[in-house]
């Protein structure tokens, strides 16, 4: 396929949906098909045939429309409508609706803080295109940056666009996207590879999945212009198989690409090459840290190792690998496209663009959101998020996941971006954002983190295996009412000690959780300690009993 050919497919597509007088969306992202969506879909197609309305009515299963608490959702793009908890019996209402007012009962105001204090980005295409037709992906400028970059810019010179837009690496750390490109761009190896890391297992954390099954053709456009930035002709997803939807998704779009030409040999015309494979992962949390991903794809147990050397040097079979998270590759086509420049123009100063965040827990509108970083917990969690269902008092939220800190009322006025959220003692992490309210115990909060960190670690390194398991027993002490003031300077002297002397992320941010309740909820400890009492009346007190048998 050529430039020109891919414009033509556009222009047809732009003019067939011209002749169609209304565009009725569905999502069929995981979170309204476990309410099914499906069904909905079903019954909308066969009520447009029913009413002779298959001319003037184009029905489309799309991705993820973001507010996830009210699906199954339905858009009317044209009329700016959107109706939430469709059952498929209400969709005889709803088309007999199409040319008189709204069904009031089922109507969502498109114009709330919700909808508009969002930045798509990564998200433009979400809600918006099929994600199971290349040709829909394509009308929406989808390919088109590969397409002009492999025919007009060198390899430096996308390298020095992604290093200008500011971008940082979405998957926690933040490291300069560019940076990294640059380093792999300098190793000095007969064969590079390029691996997007979808292996997203923080508890409430559902970003990559979204886009994964929203927009799975801006993934390999990402990908194919990451190769030719840094020189790699080879490319991995390692996704996990709870994503089945993904998966299947990721698989269409693959083969869909390859026949267009969009991947595989001489790609647009030019003499650039690019394949890519998935690679499936059974769901070990540390196969989100790239060395043990890399031993994981490579058939191996997903384990880390010392770094240095780095993937970027050393990395798949020991050859130079750039790995960045899904987010991070959705956004490079945007940046391509419309400029390093408009990029940096969004967010903060050290964190350029958006953020794709995973509204969770207590929160009214709980869902998918994309916004500028910089914006303020405050505005994340009582505009967009629509503040605390039930009257509740806001307590904390969790931010970053289980490698994460809890950040409480006094700093919801905080912009969020990596250095304040890293001074609060929390991580932004994938994107995850868990909301707590008054009735949330803050020690049962970091033993539940615990907990999990403790169940995922790989056990590679004693500090994390041996450490990170006393540190959950004396926090379930302390939740039952046994512990004493000797056990609580135990817990900060072993978190001290399992973060500064773990092998990898999972060990050294597994204490996060503790020490950052412990440095803004110390009272709650103190009184399961003292008093021998839960504040939020969560913990069952057992002061005379065991803790293990």
């Amino acid at each position: 396929m050529t430039r020109e050919e891919l414009d033509v497919i556009a222009a047809k597509e732009q003019e067939a949906a011209a002749r169609v007088k209304r565009h009725i969306h569905v999502c069929v992202a995981a979170g309204c098909l476990s309410s099914q969506a499906d069904n909905v879909l079903t019954a909308l197609n066969s009520e447009i045939r029913s009413q002779g309305l298959e001319n003037e009515c184009a029905v489309k299963g799309v991705g993820c429309l973001g507010l996830c608490k009210a699906g199954p959702l339905i858009a009317l793009e044209n009329e700016n409508v959107m109706y939430g908890n469709v059952a498929p019996a209400d969709v005889p209402e709803i088309v007999k609706a199409l040319d008189g007012e709204p069904v009031e009962r089922l109507t969502i105001s498109p114009h709330q803080p919700f909808f508009e204090r969002q930045t798509k980005i990564a998200l433009e295409n979400s809600g918006h295109i099929d994600p199971e037709r290349i040709e829909d992906y394509i009308a929406a400028g989808g390919y088109s940056a590969l397409a002009d970059v492999l025919n007009e810019m060198s390899p430096s010179q996308v390298v020095e666009q992604i290093v200008k837009s500011g971008l940082r690496g979405r998957g926690g750390a933040g490291f300069s996207t560019g940076l990294k490109w640059s380093t792999v761009v300098k190793a000095v190896g007969d064969q590079k590879y390029v691996i997007c890391n979808a292996d997203e297992g923080d508890p409430g954390a559902f970003m990559d999945r979204s886009v994964l099954e929203s927009d799975p053709h801006r993934i390999l456009e990402g990908m194919a212009l990451a190769g030719y930035a840094v020189g790699a002709r080879q490319g991995y997803i390692y996704v996990r198989a709870e994503y089945p939807l993904a998966i299947k998704r990721l698989k269409t779009a693959i083969r869909q690409a390859e026949r267009a030409g969009a991947l595989g040999v001489k790609i647009f015309g030019s003499p650039f090459d690019f394949h890519i494979d998935l690679r499936i992962g059974a769901g070990a949390f540390v196969c989100g840290e790239e060395t043990a991903l890399i031993a994981s794809i490579e058939g191996g147990r997903g384990l880390p190792r010392l770094r240095p050397p780095y993937p970027a040097e050393y990395g798949l079979w020991g050859k130079p690998t750039l790995i960045n998270n899904v987010e991070t590759f959705a956004s490079v086509p945007t940046i391509l496209r419309r400029g390093s420049e408009w990029f940096a123009g969004i967010g903060t100063e050290k964190s350029k663009g958006a953020k794709v965040f995973a509204l969770a827990g207590a929160v009214n509108n709980t869902g998918l959101v994309e916004a500028p970083m910089g914006t303020t917990l405050r505005e994340m969690i009582f505009e967009i998020g629509g503040g605390i269902p039930n009257g509740k008092k806001f307590k904390a939220v969790q931010t970053g996941g289980p490698s994460g800190g809890c950040i409480p009322e006094q700093y919801l006025d905080t912009p969020v971006d990596y250095e304040t959220l890293n001074q609060l003692g929390s991580i932004m992490g994938s994107g995850g954002m868990i909301v707590m309210d008054e009735t949330s115990c803050m020690v049962d909060v970091a033993r539940y983190f615990m907990e999990f960190c403790m169940t995922e670690s790989c056990g590679k390194c004693i500090p994390c295996r041996v450490g990170v398991a006393q540190m959950h027993m004396l926090l379930t002490k302390i939740s039952q009412g046994q512990a004493t003031m000797d056990d609580l300077a135990l817990l900060e002297e072993l978190c001290d000690l399992v973060r500064h002397t773990s092998l990898c992320g999972l060990g050294q941010s597994a204490p996060n959780p503790a020490l950052s309740t412990l440095r803004y909820f110390r009272e709650e400890y103190l009184a399961h300690i003292l008093d021998k009492r839960c504040p939020a009346g969560v913990c069952e007190m057992q002061p005379e009993a065991e803790v293990y048998a």
